[in-house]
């Protein structure tokens, strides 16, 4: 068997296709988000970054960084290993009572990250539940994916946010059935939110259970930055809240929140969570000065929301190919993978522009996308000096003939 050869002809396909992903070397320069140092050819050289899930420039708050600091000074590098091995470290259960309050419910429980919290949760739920059938929006993320899968049961796949072919797929299951509906509150690719509401409505009246991914929302959304259900009064309804501590909150890890029988039953029975050493106190330590942080100030959402909106209208303005929004994301389509890597080539190679092309899987074919996420220190300056490039390489690649 010639395993190389097959090894290498997978690397192959992905080059033919267009969609070999190139990752840079890149350090972000403390203090001065959104700007860094992209390393590789003539050395380090500085780029200003467009593409980052760290929304609010967390990672960089002096608050953040301070804690962080402080935990490594006062316990050292690392957590010593599972949490049923080593027990939790106070900053652990800090963090999970302040995560519980951020979105009224009893418990949380922290995973190493916000997939395999998805994973880890949606698997042994539906292992928990006999005959459970999950309700899957289309568009839901792969971790969200990967954790139906796993979880042997039954799935359906409803159309992204269609709420009429959601209930036909419920009222299609006898009354009795156990029911899950795993959904995302903001859809990152397509920059889209769900009506979570009404699809609490829905489980209410057949008697489903409720799983919202808060990943791309978490900070960003509410008074206290407790996502779309805070914004919308509807956190309560939900039976499971799941987000991310490596987006908005600027460190790493992920979460649940729901209350203390189910949190016991996950913390209890899941995998991914016994058998993975816990995040470092460290971590813990600048998530909850993050999320503390966020809890009272609504300076960073406002100056984010400011600087999504001015994006868009600059590029609107431009004529350039922007898929509709109504969050803090703002994609331009290119709708062709070879197009989309070679202009996000050129806005660094020649500009110091960093913006990662988004191809296939994370989207459809065809619908392959710049995905630039603006924030509370991108200027107006940096805006205008990125609708430049954009037109320049628009007019140099004939795109708007294409188009």
């Amino acid at each position: 068997m010639d395993y190389d050869r097959i090894f290498k002809s997978a690397i192959e396909r992905l080059h033919d296709e267009g969609r070999y992903r190139v990752f840079i070397d890149i350090l972000r320069t403390k203090g001065s988000f959104p700007n860094a140092l992209c390393f590789g050819g003539n050395g380090p050289k500085p780029i200003t970054v467009w593409c980052s899930n760290d929304y609010l420039g967390m990672g960089q708050h002096p608050a953040v960084v301070a804690a962080m600091e402080g935990a490594l000074r006062e316990v050292g590098a690392g957590s010593g290993g599972t949490r049923n091995i080593s027990g939790n470290t106070h900053y652990h259960t800090k963090l999970e009572s302040e995560l519980a309050s951020l979105h009224g419910k009893e418990g949380a429980l922290l995973f190493t990250s916000g997939y395999v919290s998805n994973e880890a949760a949606l698997s042994t739920l539906g292992r928990l539940l006999p005959g459970c059938i999950i309700f899957s929006d289309e568009l839901n993320h792969a971790s969200m994916i990967a954790g139906i899968k796993n979880s042997g049961c039954e799935k359906r796949v409803f159309r992204h946010n269609d709420l009429a072919h959601l209930e036909e797929q419920l009222a299609a299951e006898d009354r009795g059935t156990p029911k899950l509906i795993a959904f995302e509150s903001v859809y990152s690719m397509d920059a889209d939110i769900a009506p979570i509401a009404a699809i609490c409505d829905l489980a209410d009246r057949y008697d489903a259970l409720t799983y919202l991914d808060e990943v791309h929302a978490v900070g960003m959304y509410g008074d206290q930055g407790g996502g779309i259900s805070e914004r919308d009064q509807v956190a309560d309804r939900l039976t499971i809240i799941e987000g991310t501590l490596g987006k908005a909150f600027g460190v790493m890890g992920g979460y649940i929140t729901a209350d203390r029988t189910i949190i016991d039953c996950i913390r209890s029975y899941a995998p991914g969570f016994i058998f993975t050493t816990s995040l470092s106190p460290v971590l813990a330590a600048g998530a909850l000065a993050s999320v503390r942080h966020l809890k009272v100030s609504n300076e960073e959402r406002r100056a984010q929301q400011e600087a999504a909106a001015m994006l868009k209208a600059k590029f609107a303005s431009a004529g350039l190919p922007q898929m509709p929004s109504v969050t803090h994301i703002v994609p331009l389509l290119i709708g062709c993978p070879v197009k989309a890597k070679k202009i996000s080539d050129i806005l660094l190679a020649e500009y110091g522009l960093y913006v990662q092309p988004i191809n296939f899987p994370t989207v459809p074919r065809g619908a392959e996308r710049l995905r630039f996420t603006p924030g509370p220190l991108h200027t107006p300056e940096m805006m205008d000096g990125l609708v430049e490039a954009l037109l320049e390489i628009w007019d140099r690649l004939e795109l708007r003939d294409a188009a």
